[in-house]
């Protein structure tokens, strides 16, 4: 009896392969739709970001350094008795604040990068610090740290230089102009990715918070609100220069959060991050304004004397302190190892436990006694 034969079918399976999602790179629309890479936050979690941020570190330690060798000149330690920790800080001058006798009459000029790493007292630096650690963490993330610290670091100097334009014969700090730097250029940023990005006015408001909390700062004596306004105005022109693309991470979940990436409004977006007559004129725009305002500042130059107004601008007096240009006058009396100060216009007084205090540090006191 004859056997049937037996069919033989051999079926070759093969692994599918699961395209795994690239590393950060600089990516169009038509990629990120090819990986489905919707949304991801702006503003999102640092858990879920992959970058490192180590060139806000630095610049954090920088100003750590900064605020601690203002304290050690103050002589916090021992004899502040509350003055450091609960108003402006004195001697700022020691530490490389600008003041226009220095800047006029000695021409150092050295003091335009010091200035912005100093602080006027400690809620100032708290506060200050705080947001430049916020706004400029998500930013190195987004952008990374080169295109970030070119930014902060032409601000800063700009800043800087604005504030020479209206300084007053009184210690002045410009430690906010790289802040309002940032502030800029996420704004910049935000304006040149407009359809790519959704929760904008979410992140309008977040960019509005932090500057109406750093210019009344800037109301106070010793921090410089000019400073504010030509690191902005540096920072939003820094941003539509090199912010043409933002660097994009590894693939995120659907998560809500200010900044978020909508792709669906992105089919166009490496035309839209690569318009070159719009970085031409930014760049136009800030070198003119940056050569205009170093040569002012060079020169010497003080709009206070075309502007009655913008001193309130810079420091608003209020029965806190005082926005006085002329030189405090006090009285001292030592009796039962205790230095009694009294100043001459308010009739304020403070009494310190102790009478070995140098001429220097008598002048802060009755300045800040004063104010």
């Amino acid at each position: 009896m004859a056997e049937t034969p037996k069919l033989q079918t051999q079926i070759e399976i093969k692994p599918i392969q699961t395209p795994q999602p690239r590393m950060s790179a600089e990516l169009n629309a038509e990629e990120l739709l090819k990986e489905q890479r919707i949304p991801f936050p702006f503003f999102r979690p640092l858990s879920q970001r992959k970058e490192n941020t180590w060139l806000i570190s630095v610049f954090f330690i920088l100003h750590l350094i900064a605020f601690g060798a203002t304290m050690i000149v103050n002589d916090c330690w021992e004899n502040s008795h509350t003055q450091c920790a609960l108003k402006q800080l004195g001697r700022l001058d020691a530490v490389g604040a600008l003041r226009l006798r220095y800047l006029v009459k000695d021409h150092q000029f050295w003091r335009l990068f010091t200035s912005p790493c100093l602080h006027a007292g400690v809620f100032h630096f708290i506060v200050n610090l705080s947001s430049v650690v916020f706004v400029g963490v998500h930013m190195e993330q987004e952008f990374g740290p080169l295109r970030v610290g070119v930014i902060y670091i032409l601000s800063a100097l700009c800043g800087s230089l604005v504030a020479t334009l209206f300084l007053q014969d009184r210690p002045s700090v410009a430690c906010s102009g790289a802040l309002f730097g940032l502030l800029g250029a996420t704004l910049s940023g935000l304006i040149w990715n407009w359809k790519i990005y959704s929760k904008k006015f979410a992140t309008l408001m977040a960019l509005l918070i932090i500057s109406m909390v750093n210019g009344i700062l800037g109301l106070m004596p010793y921090v410089s609100n000019f400073s504010n306004i030509g690191g902005f105005i540096s920072g939003f022109l820094a941003g539509f220069i090199i912010l043409f693309k933002p660097q994009v991470g590894q693939g995120y979940e659907a998560k809500t959060g200010l900044f978020d990436f909508n792709i669906k409004h992105s089919v166009k977006v490496k035309q839209k991050l690569d318009k070159p007559v719009l970085r031409s004129v930014s760049l136009v725009i800030f070198t003119l304004l940056f050569a205009g305002v170093a040569v002012a500042a060079l020169q010497g130059i003080n709009l206070n004397r075309y502007c009655s107004w913008c001193q309130y601008f810079d420091c608003v007096p209020l029965k806190w302190w005082s926005c006085s240009n002329k030189e405090m006058s006090c009285e001292t009396m030592i009796s039962s190892q205790q230095l009694t100060i009294t100043c001459s216009d308010n009739g304020n007084f403070r009494v310190l436990p102790f009478t070995n205090i140098s001429q220097a540090r008598l002048e802060d006191l009755c300045n800040l006694i004063c104010s």
